[in-house]
């Protein structure tokens, strides 16, 4: 791996974590209006990345075209609104383990359609290291209880997932990682003030009290402006088949924090799952000496196309 390859991977996996702390911040928010809480983490987000923005938003907004302003609320309605809305949905016919398990599946699923997207075969070696990240993730949070209704949901947020990477390709390069952040959490918090009006009426929000506005804040401004942000520099930097591949820290990091707050307890196989996803990731992206070797045409293309990302 080469510097800005690094940089990229470290970036990915720094965004991973502090997501996977978001699902244990999720556990002090459960009594809260679920289209309210959106709307306060994202439009906060909005807020504080406005001026983050960057010269020239104006003017990058304007040249957007109509597919990519569609593509932008899709992604925000699919990998954020109805990502969370499809966990939440998910949970309450099935143990969290199940939506954890299937959101866990998607650096495979993104390892075959973004190839396939781009007019090319997907990279074994990659593929290969999502496999291993699926099984650490499994691991961690094992196989829960669920009917229908839920393995459905689960399914959704699986959708919601890998959308969220896939849905941003075409314009992450146009924006850039903070415009693109910025838009993205004005449309969601626009997207969820809509959808809390239809389904809960005038208690669609209320005033958190002081354990869910410590939860709101910390998903505003820690996971969602610093997270999204280094996730997408990130993937500007590796790609969207290798930045997923970090997703797998996720549930590793959430289990690492339950005991935290006591929602859970770290054991033999959070230790074995998180091995395993620490191997996929080492494996896919290159990190690993022994796979890396022979790759190095691979990686000289790659730089190339990082540096004019970067000059955009």
């Amino acid at each position: 791996m080469n510097a800005t390859t690094t940089r990229g991977a470290l970036l990915a996996a720094l965004a991973c974590v502090l997501v996977g702390g978001s699902f244990t911040a999720n556990s002090l928010l459960g009594d809260y209006p679920y289209a309210g809480g959106q709307f306060l983490r994202y439009g906060l987000a909005f807020l504080l990345l406005l001026p983050l923005a960057g010269p020239g938003a104006g003017a990058r907004l304007r040249a957007l075209g109509a597919g990519r302003w569609v593509r932008l609320a899709l992604l925000a309605a699919v990998g954020m609104v109805g990502f969370n809305l499809a966990v939440l949905a998910a949970e309450r016919t099935a143990e969290p383990a199940v939506p954890g398990v299937l959101v866990g599946c998607a650096p495979v699923v993104v390892a075959v359609v973004v190839p396939l997207l781009e007019g090319r075969r997907p990279q074994r070696i990659v593929l290969y290291g999502s496999l291993f990240v699926a099984l650490g993730a499994f691991t961690v949070q094992g196989w829960g209880r669920t009917d229908g209704a839920g393995l459905a949901f689960s399914v959704c947020a699986l959708a919601g997932e890998v959308g969220f990477a896939v849905l941003a390709v075409p314009v992450l390069r146009p924006l850039g990682p903070r415009l693109l952040s910025t838009v993205v959490c004005g449309v969601a918090a626009a997207e969820s003030a809509l959808a809390g009006v239809l389904a809960d009426g005038s208690g669609w929000l209320r005033r958190p009290d002081a354990v869910e506005t410590g939860a709101l804040l910390w998903q505003a401004v820690v996971v969602t402006v610093v997270g999204f942000v280094c996730w997408y520099m990130g993937m500007q930097r590796i790609g969207a088949e290798r930045a997923t591949l970090f997703s797998g820290l996720i549930p590793v990091a959430a289990a690492g924090t339950a005991p935290l707050v006591g929602t859970g307890s770290y054991g033999l196989a959070q230790a074995v799952g998180s091995a395993l996803v620490f191997a996929g990731v080492a494996v896919g992206s290159g990190a690993s000496p022994r796979f890396a070797r022979g790759r190095r045409p691979a990686v000289v293309r790659q730089g190339a196309f990082e540096r004019s990302l970067e000059k955009l």
